[in-house]
């Protein structure tokens, strides 16, 4: 039966061997993992809640609880990590967005901060810091509150990534993430500030570049899990972040 928004079969080539259950792995041997990725694929796109999953995927508390499961252990991350590792570092982009939070996904424990929302003139949001490599595909992503600065995230984003360039907007011009940048043998491609006493000179040709990042983040919020945040927990968002990479990865 064809499926809505599931994996092609040369895209299930390339992730079946990192999913966890698989023949000859310890433990509980998990033969639907293809359909089980379809119906989490199928929510993340749809942004419909659980409840409302097609009964062709199985039962929707089943594929919640795995899902669940998987955020808390990482596999996602895992899963988006593996693909990752064939990004082209000829250029490293960083930015960020913004991530409205809808009702339902005040009232986690741990308070607003521990789940990654912050208050701002919209109302509650989450603000997603991310690079992409020279083609457009994610490489990392930091979750903070939708109050906090660019910048602060800037260094730990780039941290063990290689690159020949690091391309940022004017917001990313700090002398400490220059010196970060400079310090990995990277070159930084950042416009100064008009307030900075000496002004810098950067690669305005691969600047123009830049709008690669942008496009990514419109290709992640097609998912409607990811365009707007209805979870109440940060690490199931941060999930279905991952699971909209790696359909970029994928594609």
């Amino acid at each position: 039966m064809e499926r809505r928004h599931a994996l092609r079969d040369d895209q299930w080539e390339k992730i079946k061997d990192a999913l966890p259950g698989k023949i000859g792995d310890r433990g509980r041997t998990a033969s639907d993992n293809r359909l089980f990725i379809d119906a989490v694929m199928w929510i993340a796109k749809t942004g419909a809640p659980w409840r409302d999953l097609p009964g062709e995927y199985g039962k929707w508390a089943t594929v919640h609880k795995r899902f669940i499961r998987w955020s808390k252990n990482g596999v996602w991350q895992m899963i988006f990590n593996t693909l990752a590792v064939d990004a082209d570092t000829e250029w490293l982009m960083v930015d960020s967005t913004i991530i409205r939070a809808h009702q339902h996904a005040a009232g986690a424990r741990g308070g607003q901060q521990w789940q990654k929302f912050g208050r701002s003139r919209g109302g509650f949001s989450t603000k997603v810091h991310a690079t992409t490599d020279a083609l457009g595909c994610p490489t990392r992503f930091i979750l903070t509150g939708g109050n906090a600065s660019d910048y602060t995230q800037a260094i730990p984003l780039i941290e063990g990534q290689d690159a020949e360039h690091i391309v940022a907007d004017k917001g990313y011009d700090s002398q400490a993430i220059i010196d970060a940048i400079e310090a990995k043998g990277a070159e930084p491609v950042i416009p100064p500030r008009g307030l900075r006493k000496t002004q810098r000179e950067y690669d305005r040709y691969i600047y123009k570049e830049r709008n690669v990042i942008e496009r990514m983040f419109n290709k992640l919020k097609q998912f409607r899990r990811v365009s707007s945040r209805y979870d109440k927990l940060a690490t199931s968002f941060l999930s279905f972040l991952h699971l909209a990479a790696i359909a970029v990865w994928l594609r």
